[in-house]
């Protein structure tokens, strides 16, 4: 990333009313890499901080919060004998609902959550996990269009889940396998003459934009080499900067380039002002293709941050928003755990449970529950 405060733009001098249209693509295209650096630079300031936050204080909350919300599912299962009919109608539906949240089949109380489950519900947990896994098996094979077998364990969809990537890959090393076959045969075919001349101003095209980089590459290089150098201090001030514009150059970095050719000022303004257009045609295709780069990363970045915390792969995130979410996640979390501490207390009280749920309504379905203040 950029080191110096003075950016690469074009800029109209004192012999031109306006800018071409080259200069506005190529000053557009700078703007455009600068935001996405920009946005890679705040994930990088904010993972960190997010992490911290989210290990110290949100995972101590949610497991504050489970442990409450066992307690509730067993008091709640306690007093269901002591229910009326109404009344029991009304509490299996939230028992169900807490409980199929709560259970982890690697411990004991998920053991035990699994049976209280099992007690309330027509059709049991295993039962229900396996419908589910059996659907989500039959979609894969009709929409991709394979043959995940017979012998998968219905219990677990993470079995399911990594069968089918294994599947997916199979099918995509298939599938670039046969691509790389058609190309052979394709390249063996004899071209047409409009075919030949198109791949000719293609290669010819690329050799001038490979030259162009090369040229501020070179021109750098030979002014920093460091071994040609006499002085300690500046052999290792250019080595420094040969370091970065090696790894420019490695990157088919334009910008990094241009902007070490300012920092080092080896150019100016009006050299950038000057280039000409088909120097600039040339620059454009590799600034566009540095943007579908940065875009490429920032992708990378941003799914693997929503994988990382349990975050829906369609929901956007941001490095501007995520902390300020995580806070608005925090404050929630403990209004909901002071919420079913209290409840928990009043449910002592049989009586106090019976007049919570002559207030609730009987839903068809089971709800998205959440215990309101007694």
């Amino acid at each position: 990333m950029s080191r110096t405060s003075r950016s690469v733009s074009i800029a109209p001098d004192h012999n031109t009313s306006a800018l071409s249209k080259a200069q506005k693509t190529f000053n557009s295209l700078i703007g455009k890499i600068g935001k996405r650096r920009k946005r890679l630079r705040d994930w990088e300031t904010v993972k960190p901080a997010f992490q911290q936050q989210y290990v110290n204080e949100l995972l101590p909350l949610e497991q504050k919060s489970f442990a409450f919300q066992i307690r509730m599912v067993h008091c709640l299962d306690r007093a269901y004998e002591r229910l009326t009919k109404a009344e029991r109608r009304k509490v299996a539906p939230v028992i169900l609902d807490l409980a199929g949240d709560l259970i982890d089949e690697d411990n004991d109380e998920g053991k035990e959550l699994k049976a209280i489950y099992d007690k309330y519900s027509p059709t049991s947990y295993d039962s229900q996990v396996a419908e589910e896994v059996d659907g989500m098996k039959f979609m894969f094979e009709t929409v991709f269009g394979v043959d995940l077998g017979d012998d998968l364990d219905l219990s677990s969809p993470e079995d399911l889940l990594q069968r089918a990537e294994t599947h997916f890959r199979q099918a995509q090393t298939e599938r670039d396998a046969q691509n790389a076959e058609r190309d052979a045969r394709r390249a063996k075919r004899k071209k047409s003459s409009r075919q030949q001349a198109a791949e000719a101003r293609a290669q010819e095209q690329q050799a001038k934009i490979n030259l162009s980089i090369r040229e501020v590459y070179r021109k750098l290089a030979s002014e920093l080499h460091p071994d040609r150098e006499t002085d300690a201090q500046e052999r290792e001030r250019k080595t420094r900067l040969m370091q970065r514009v090696n790894e420019a150059y490695q990157k088919n970095d334009l910008l990094q380039l241009l902007e070490l050719q300012l920092e080092l000022e080896h150019i100016d303004q009006h050299a950038l002002n000057s280039m000409s257009e088909e120097r600039l045609k040339h620059y454009n295709v590799v600034l566009k293709e540095q943007i579908r780069e940065l875009d490429q990363e920032i992708l990378h970045v941003e799914s693997a941050f929503r994988y990382a915390y349990g975050i829906d792969p369609f929901e956007p995130v941001s490095p501007d928003t995520v902390l300020h979410n995580l806070a608005g996640d925090l404050k929630q979390l403990q209004l909901n755990i002071q919420t079913l501490e209290q409840d928990l207390v009043a449910f002592e009280d049989i009586k106090n449970l019976k007049l919570w749920l002559k207030r609730c309504r009987l839903v068809p379905v089971e709800p998205d529950f959440e215990f309101m203040p007694f």
